[in-house]
């Protein structure tokens, strides 16, 4: 290869004629440890012989110019196609790997807090793009992240409420907003590609991902999806719906490896199939660019392997975009090797293969694979080209830096925290009610609060929030932080604001609690993600429960008189919040507590929904996503003649009629926007 040498005059003139060929305007200089090198550039003071002349670093290779995705492949080598095949984590690889190889897409993945504040992220993945563009392929790169309710790993961004949350508000339009605010706030990250919304429709609650779902429902899922898809799409986002296929019905003890139930086996019949695939289909046809398979098996077989499966969403659905593995799945595949893993999944339909640590491997394994005729030309050809098409569909070969891409709102909007409250507050469900209806808290009143959820940001937002397993203050406080997110304040922290308001006392001494008017009990379980979160134990009290439920439970109970040899002085009302990703089981304690609270993961504007709701400034609006069981026996009959639940599907306390025949349970008349 010919040395490359090139004038600071040439790229300083050049880069003033061409547009999209700057550098980028929101460049910082810091440049933290932890993350890649800046590439240095060569800059001399005067011109200099070239035995070549270059054009910007900061420009898409020119001679693509006018040229379709598939003309663009045909110019490449196998080993550049390979490459453009490969989405490797940003912890392993170094901007020279960019730079040799062009890879087609980097992901993330961080260890720990701090998160990175926008304008570092902004100049993380451009300094990615400077290597990319610096390349001999010059096809420029995108930057895909887990964007599920905000913008992961970032400090500063708005979390929303996770899907869950979603489910029960059954809001089109404020799902809408929340797509168009995260997308946003990805723009101002310079992050293109989302990897969401997930479309299961969890079935078994102890399933580590149950909250990752907008319902059981297969028509509520669709609905939701599509308006959050919208939103994300009106920012120019790249999204991708996952996990294709059917995971949400995997059964328990059917996990992959050790794991109950996560990355199991969807046992499904023709009929669960078709209305998960009806799902799949509005989204096809909305022209989602992108979606990521599972992990999971379907009836028997892995899905990265599934091609009678892969085929189906191309065939019949239609779905002509790129097809996404997730995290290292391939390795679980039925091959005897990686390198037989590569070819059964190359050979199903994968285009893009997210290797985090494995990605020089697997290129090197398809460029062998093909050379010995194991995978055709025409396969890497067709998910190459569909690479590329995507790229140049959401703008990255006029623009690779975003520089001419506009965010709707700024950074850290007061919108963003305004509709991320008000989804919040709508997503609470109300299991139990007094017969005379909410208890309001009111001016002059003394309200006792305890529990281990009470004054815990991290807990109100749950996994996939900052770090993939999320974590509580006190993990937060582990890492040299003070909270685990600083956007919102805890449900204690906002009743003091609105006692201060309105004019009520909060109370968190013990020793005072039977001179107050009403206790708030406050628990839940501990955030985690995937199969973290699987568990045989759902009690509110079980192995993922928070540490000091049981005591705070304990300690309501002996005062009321519930334990032997304890006389119950008088009757203070009791409400309980229940934070956490999922319906947990309470059976034993519900006859304890006079209103109950489902309050799921509503995110950093968590407390002051809570608030709202409890002072009466927002009424309850939301409804159960999905059935309430009281027990394992019972969870263990669903999809049974003998299924049965505590609660059904669409349940509200505070809206207790049964909904008429078509009536999906909390739908709203507000139209979506388009």
């Amino acid at each position: 290869m010919k040395k490359r040498i090139i004038s600071s005059i040439l790229i300083l003139t050049m880069v003033t004629a061409m547009a999209g060929c700057r550098m980028p305007k929101k460049h910082v200089e810091t440049t933290p440890s932890d993350l890649p090198r800046p590439i240095e550039h060569t800059t001399e003071t005067e011109p200099t012989e070239t035995e070549e002349t270059l054009p910007p670093y900061h420009c898409v290779n020119p001679k693509f110019e006018d040229l379709s995705a598939a003309e663009i492949c045909a110019l490449l080598t196998l080993e550049e196609k390979a490459s453009q095949m490969m989405q490797g984590a940003n912890y392993e690889m170094p901007l020279d790997a960019m730079q040799g190889n062009c890879y087609g897409s980097v992901l993330s993945h961080y260890p720990d807090l701090p998160a990175m504040p926008m304008d570092e992220w902004y100049d993380m993945v451009s300094r990615y793009q400077d290597a990319a563009l610096l390349s001999d392929t010059r096809i420029p790169f995108i930057y895909g992240n887990d964007c599920v309710h905000g913008v992961l790993e970032a400090a500063g961004t708005v979390i929303f409420p996770h899907n869950i949350n979603v489910g029960a508000a059954y809001d089109e339009a404020l799902t809408f907003e929340m797509g168009v605010l995260t997308g946003s706030d990805m723009l101002h990250c310079g992050i293109l590609w989302s990897f969401s919304p997930c479309v299961a429709s969890a079935q078994d609650p102890r399933w580590g991902r149950t909250y990752e779902s907008y319902s059981s429902d297969e028509s509520m899922v669709q609905t939701l999806a599509l308006s959050y898809i919208k939103g994300l799409m009106s920012q120019g986002i790249v999204t991708c719906p996952k996990h294709f296929f059917g995971d949400g019905y995997v059964k328990f003890g059917t996990g992959e490896g050790d794991y109950l139930i996560d990355r199991g086996d969807a046992q499904m019949t023709e009929e669960q199939i078709e209305k998960c695939l009806a799902v799949y289909k509005s989204l096809v046809d909305a022209g989602v660019p992108t979606i990521m398979l599972s992990h999971s098996s379907l009836n028997g077989m892995k899905m990265h392997e599934n091609k009678a499966m892969i085929d189906r969403l191309r065939t019949e659905l239609g779905f002509e975009g790129v097809i996404l593995s997730d995290w290292d799945s391939i390795h679980n595949c039925s091959g005897a090797s990686d390198k037989e893993n590569i070819i059964l999944c190359v050979n199903a339909g994968i285009d893009m293969f997210m290797e985090a640590e494995n990605y020089e491997q697997s290129r090197d394994y398809i460029i062998e694979a093909v050379n010995e005729g194991s995978i055709p030309m025409e396969r890497i050809d067709a998910a190459v080209t569909r690479i590329i098409q995507m790229k140049m569909d959401c703008g990255l070969f006029e623009d690779p830096f975003l520089e001419n891409t506009v965010p709707s709102y700024e950074w850290n909007s007061e919108h963003a925290h305004s509709v991320a409250r008000k989804l919040a507050a709508e997503s609470m469900v109300p299991l139990v009610l007094p017969e005379d209806g909410p208890i309001t808290l009111a001016e002059g009143m003394k309200v006792f609060v305890l529990g281990p959820a009470a004054d815990d940001t991290g807990v109100l937002c749950g996994g996939w929030t900052y770090l993939w397993q999320g974590g509580t203050d006190s993990d937060a406080k582990a890492m040299g932080q003070q909270r685990w997110c600083e956007e919102g304040p805890s449900i204690l922290e906002a009743l003091q604001a609105s006692a201060a308001e309105i004019g009520f006392e909060i109370v968190t001494d013990p020793e005072e609690m039977e001179n107050c008017d009403v206790i708030l009990l406050c628990i839940g379980e501990t955030p985690y993600a995937e199969w973290y979160g699987d568990t045989e134990d759902l009690s509110i009290v079980g192995e993922l429960a928070l540490p000091g439920n049981e005591e705070a439970i304990d300690t309501i109970a002996e005062y009321k008189g519930q334990f032997p040899g304890n006389k119950r002085h008088k009757s203070i009302p009791v409400i309980t919040l229940i934070v956490a990703g999922r319906n947990v089981i309470i059976s034993d304690y519900v006859d304890d507590w006079d209103e109950i609270v489902m309050c799921y993961l509503p995110g950093s504007e968590g407390g002051n929904a809570v608030s709202d709701i409890l002072t009466g400034k927002a009424e309850f609006y939301g409804r159960l996503p999905m059935p309430y069981y009281s027990s394992v026996e019972q969870i263990d009959k669903i999809g049974t003649e003998e299924e049965e639940c505590w609660l059904p599907l669409g349940f509200s306390a505070a809206v207790p009629e049964e909904p008429e025949d078509g009536e999906i349970p909390g739908e709203t008349t507000g139209d979506t926007e388009e």
